[in-house]
């Protein structure tokens, strides 16, 4: 007689081999601008693929009936969560992509803490499986937490700055030997609740959870707006490896390879992200960078406003234009306005070129998302390295909202953001900078750019001076 059980069991691994495939091939797709929208698709099919079959796995099942409780519930918070991922996906803006990454990202930090909270408490794996159980719930506790405050900093929903107290450091490693600790009685005793002298209180497991949600609410309010790009990296890293390890615990292969996955590529993102800035990841995370702005220092020469007539007249009669994007194009929405201006200069025969800093803007690769989404060709992009050489044979570079990834006191010792690697823009001819207004960016440090003799300041939203500055190229 045939074993239904077994044949669901077998069927539903060749399934999730599938399912692992496809997440590769995604992630391969992903590595290249030009395909990687094809392989979120991709990756979405692998995540539908393993779903549909875990919906249909003995355990879920309730005893052969496809409509157990379980599948019920499954299928209802898939609709739930679906529907609001759906509508908060079309809403979004662009400028609220990396909060909403941030939020994405640790739901699934989340997730992973409560599949491990789930092992614990049901206790049908085994002590070596509940240690990567419990450690996948850590992790994940963490990457929760830290991911919301995240989220709330870009939000401005709190201080979007460092925020700091006496012996912090020591604060945050006394809680998470606190919550090491509680996890290692957890494994001996994985109570959620305890009862001591006829009285209810915090078990090991609900006082590990507590703890680790609480290291991860310390551990990210500590870092200023300026670092988010590799918090973001480094948080989702810590959700790919929590996926993991609980694909491990519960014999899961498509949450181990997709686990490890993704917290490969986010520690490999994290790494590039710190190396961008020339800082370690220590540093990023205990240094508190931005908690206080730079003073004292003297910044010589003055700040010489322009006319939208007078910066088409020097674009217009330029051989090439390097253009540097930062938060304040995506924040004024003018990606669209920056590819209308580079299609009306290379039809005069301008050469346009967009360098991209890797840290720019609030996630890793956004200014390359908010460009792309505009029709810049790809090709037009260059990264820091390829384009630095560039800016002594430029005739015009255009900083748009950009201030500490273009700061020249990233070469001055002493400065906050000595040894960062920046987009050398000083060396060109002529600096045109489109702001606002005269604030210094996240890392609270004076931009002497504004006030050298080759700088001339656009002032006034991007999008609107940007529009002005094709009507005056049109007239030319």
């Amino acid at each position: 007689m045939v074993d239904l059980t077994s044949v669901l069991t077998y069927a539903a691994d060749g399934v999730y081999a599938l399912a692992i495939i496809l997440f590769i091939v995604a992630l391969h797709r992903m590595s290249n601008p030009a395909t990687a929208r094809s392989g979120i698709l991709w990756a979405g099919a692998g995540m539908l693929v393993a779903i549909i079959v875990t919906g249909f796995n003995p355990d879920v099942l309730a005893n052969g009936s496809a409509l157990g409780t379980d599948l019920l519930l499954m299928l209802a918070a898939l609709a739930i969560g679906g529907a609001i991922a759906y509508y908060a996906a079309i809403k979004v803006q662009m400028t609220a992509m990396p909060q909403m990454v941030a939020v994405y990202n640790g739901m699934g930090g989340g997730a992973a803490a409560a599949i491990a909270a789930v092992t614990m408490i049901s206790g049908t794996s085994g002590q070596a499986y509940e240690a990567l159980a419990i450690t996948g719930g850590l992790i994940g506790a963490v990457s929760f937490a830290g991911s919301i405050i995240a989220f709330a900093k870009l939000q401005e929903l709190i201080n979007s700055k460092a925020v700091t107290f006496p012996a912090q450091n020591a604060v945050n490693m006394l809680v998470l030997a606190g919550a090491v600790v509680s996890g290692a009685l957890a494994l001996a005793d994985p109570g959620v609740f305890a009862h001591v002298a006829g009285l209810s209180v915090i078990g090991p497991l609900g006082l590990f959870f507590i703890l680790g949600l609480a290291f991860g609410f310390m551990m990210a309010i500590p870092i200023g707006g300026a670092d988010m790009p590799v918090v973001i990296s480094l948080f989702n890293a810590f959700t790919g490896m929590a996926v993991g390890l609980d694909g491990f615990a519960t014999s899961n292969y498509a949450m181990i390879v997709a686990g490890v996955l993704v917290g490969a590529a986010g520690s490999i993102l994290t790494l590039l992200m710190a190396k961008a800035m020339n800082r370690s990841i220590s540093n990023v995370l205990f240094s508190a960078f931005g908690a206080k702005e730079e003073t004292g220092t003297q910044v010589k020469g003055s700040l010489k406003p322009i006319e939208a007539a007078d910066v088409a007249v020097m674009l217009a009669y330029a051989s090439k234009v390097v253009v540097a994007p930062g938060y304040g194009m995506a924040v004024a929405q003018a990606q669209q306005k920056v590819k209308e201006m580079m299609d009306v200069l290379e039809q005069k025969g301008v050469q346009v070129k967009f360098a991209i800093h890797p840290v720019a803007g609030r996630m890793p690769g956004h200014m390359n998302v908010l460009l792309a989404e505009a029709g810049v060709p790809y090709d037009h992009l260059y990264d820091l390295e390829d384009i630095n050489s560039e800016f002594e044979t430029t005739d015009v570079a255009m900083v748009i909202g950009a201030n500490d990834t273009v700061n020249p006191a990233a070469h001055r010792q002493g400065s906050p953001l000595f040894g960062m690697p920046i987009l050398e823009v000083e060396r060109a001819k002529n600096v045109i900078v489109l702001k606002r207004g005269q604030g210094k960016g996240f890392a609270g440090v004076e931009n002497d750019l504004f006030f050298r003799d080759n700088t001339r300041m656009f002032y006034g939203d991007a999008a609107d001076s940007i529009s002005k500055l094709v009507q005056e190229l049109k007239k030319l």
